[in-house]
């Protein structure tokens, strides 16, 4: 049995990155970038007019001028046009390019127009005021996105402006869920008072919901072959395989040995924590990954939170995501010797997190994850967690 930190560290280690992929902009958002995205000219392209307004010579202004021949009308989009008299202006739009002669934007609020003559109304009028300056936001051949990025919508902005219809992205991982047990029937059976409604799949799936992953789902009896005729198929088949149920020490708990049967070697087998105790990892030389998690719901959802979700983010290239930590409220008592991972209740107050245990009735208790927001982890090694100390945060609700 190992340690947390441990089986983090050797999940981690074995998480292989993911070969890239072409995909089209419409289709990256949510994905991993794998590519550095540059500027392909300076942002703004032009020196922009930030303010509805005319567009003056600000000398003149200076020299005390405040009534200015509109020589014309200058609309966003249409190409620059150049002012004629010293004593002129211009009508500009926002978005509009800067007229060639002109340095300065005075908004229609502080000017007057009558008669084709524009009076400025206003003293309060400085050099090169209301324009968005050519290349202050970023030069031309800038990197503006890193291989790593984590495309949103932000990022998707960036890619439209700098023409990236196409662009190279982490390959979805093909992962490959399957819950065992006799007990479990579908959610829409009627079940027998010894039987159970499947629930992991469904929630560990939800889970993974917005990631870039394709998850299928399968059912299987506790029966040794049919087990592990489906593991040989997903093994050849998919990235990942995760299965819940079955990795514990019960006389039909075959996973351990089916999976040694196929050839994956396994790298750890329980943790010194709860709930989820009886987690296994392991890999095929080459090949797929696999997560034998246990049956029990939130033995299940905790160690989906906990470390596949890490694994794949790791596989797919994305940054190291900042940890989360958050106080907690009131002080709880833990005998054995494990890490705890206690459901709690988040509130933000003022920009503390403030963590308020919901520990339910364990690993069974499903209902209980709704009240929650997220697993506070608290180390082994201690009895006695305080009121008032901060902890790691493993958040599933925003």
């Amino acid at each position: 049995m190992i340690r947390v930190e441990e089986a983090t560290e050797i999940i981690l280690k074995y998480a292989p990155l993911i070969a890239p992929e072409d995909c089209l902009i419409d289709q990256a958002n949510g994905r991993v970038l794998r590519e550095i995205v540059h500027a392909d000219r300076d942002f703004p392209p032009f020196d922009r007019v930030a303010m509805d307004g005319i567009a003056i010579q600000f000398a003149v202004f200076q020299e005390g001028v405040r009534q200015f021949a509109v020589e014309g009308q200058v609309p966003a989009g249409q190409q620059p046009v150049a002012m004629l008299r010293r004593h002129g202006c211009l009508e500009v739009a926002t978005g509009a390019a800067l007229p060639e002669g002109a340095d300065t934007v005075v908004p229609y609020e502080h000017v007057n127009i009558e008669g084709g003559v524009a009076e400025i109304k206003t003293e309060s009028v400085t050099y090169r005021q209301n324009i968005h300056h050519q290349g202050i936001d970023q030069k031309q051949g800038t990197a503006l996105l890193q291989t790593g990025n984590l495309i949103g919508p932000a990022e998707m902005a960036i890619l439209a402006t700098v023409g990236k219809t196409k662009v190279s992205v982490s390959r979805k991982l093909r992962i490959a869920f399957v819950a065992t047990g006799d007990e479990l029937v579908e959610p829409e059976a009627t079940p027998l008072p010894w039987q159970i409604r499947l629930s992991n799949p469904y929630a560990l799936k939800s889970l993974l919901e917005g990631m870039p992953v394709q998850v299928d789902t399968f059912h299987c009896l506790d029966d040794f072959n049919v087990i592990k005729n489906l593991v040989k198929k997903i093994l050849s088949e998919y990235d990942a395989l995760i299965l819940s149920g079955g990795v514990s020490a019960g006389k039909r708990d075959y996973i351990p040995e089916i999976l040694q049967a196929c050839s994956v070697k396994i790298l750890f087998h329980k943790v010194l924590q709860r709930p989820g105790k009886p987690l296994l990892f392991g890999q095929i030389q080459d090949g797929a990954t696999v997560f034998g998690l246990p049956g029990n719901p939130v033995s299940a959802f905790m160690c989906t939170c906990k470390y596949v979700i890490p694994w794949i983010e790791k596989s797919q290239g994305l940054d190291n995501q900042s940890s989360e930590w958050a106080i907690l409220q009131e002080s709880l008592e833990f005998k054995p010797d494990l890490t705890w991972f206690v459901p709690v209740r988040i509130e933000n107050q003022l920009g503390i997190l403030r963590a308020h245990p919901r520990p339910g009735h364990g690993s069974g208790d499903l209902a209980n994850l709704q009240a929650a927001d997220g697993f506070l982890e608290l180390p082994r090694g201690q009895d006695l967690y305080g009121a008032g100390a901060a902890y790691r945060l493993i958040r599933y609700r925003k």
